[in-house]
């Protein structure tokens, strides 16, 4: 399997699914997840490897660089108490890495999102609007 980010592959279906697609942080893909209960972002790589230990050390330290500036963003941005970093990967064998908002008042507090998260809501065309833009202006959405 190679570990080269030479051909990304696309993104899986379940994220597709899932996520609103926003663009990429330091090349790699951006997503949001659609419930907005709670501020729920994931990092793709552009790699085939699964797990984060599989990583080459550069496309490693870009994804950590970037997950650092987005979990930076949602906590200010959001005001958010705590800062969720996760790769799980169970569902969806491709690798992601999911950076979720967490507030003493959420849905699930103070039990994992993953499994808990009952509640719905979808994201306003103006709000995703607004948000990409303030990803944009604080470096972590590239373009």
């Amino acid at each position: 399997m190679s570990q080269g980010t030479d051909s990304p592959p696309a993104l899986h279906p379940q994220l597709v699914a899932d996520c609103h697609v926003l663009g990429a942080s330091a090349g790699h893909a951006l997503l949001l997840h659609r419930n907005a209960t709670l501020p729920w972002f994931l990092l793709v790589p552009p790699t085939t490897v699964t797990e984060l230990f599989e990583l080459p050390a550069p496309l490693r330290a870009s994804l950590d660089a970037a997950a650092d500036r987005l979990a930076v963003f949602v906590k200010q941005h959001f005001r958010c108490d705590k800062i969720n970093v996760a790769a799980i990967g169970n569902i969806v064998p491709q690798l992601h890495l999911h950076v979720v908002g967490r507030r003493r008042d959420d849905a699930c507090w103070p039990r994992p999102v993953w499994g808990h998260l009952t509640a719905l809501a979808d994201y306003p065309p103006a709000t995703l609007d607004s948000v990409t833009r303030a990803l944009r202006a604080a470096g972590c959405l590239d373009g």
